[in-house]
């Protein structure tokens, strides 16, 4: 794929929601909500500050967010579904791997 987000937008997948719960009852599509949860894909150069200074992003290419369930914009690129948004519109990464505090 070749494509790449300008300024402060990125480009994310959306990470699919387990098809069962805990209980093993299996969710249907129609009552699925889409997911709020994605991977970033790609992401530009930053924000450009009154004095001409590029501010880079806080997020790189891997990193798992959280963002709001109508935020973004769908695009289809390659025969795969994703989202283009701007950073701003990112709750926050999930982290994971890290070492637990005492």
């Amino acid at each position: 794929m070749k494509f790449r987000p300008l300024h402060d937008r990125v480009l994310a997948r959306r990470v699919e929601q387990e098809e069962t719960t805990a209980g093993g009852i299996i969710i249907p599509d129609t009552a699925k909500e889409k997911p709020m949860e994605g991977e970033i894909i790609a992401v530009g150069s930053g924000t450009i500050n009154e004095s001409g200074k590029v501010t880079p992003l806080d997020v790189k290419a891997g990193d798992k967010v959280l963002f709001g369930k109508w935020s973004g914009t769908e695009v289809t690129i390659d025969g795969e579904e994703l989202l283009i948004m701007k950073e701003s519109d990112l709750l926050g990464v999930i982290e994971t791997g890290g070492k637990k505090k005492k």
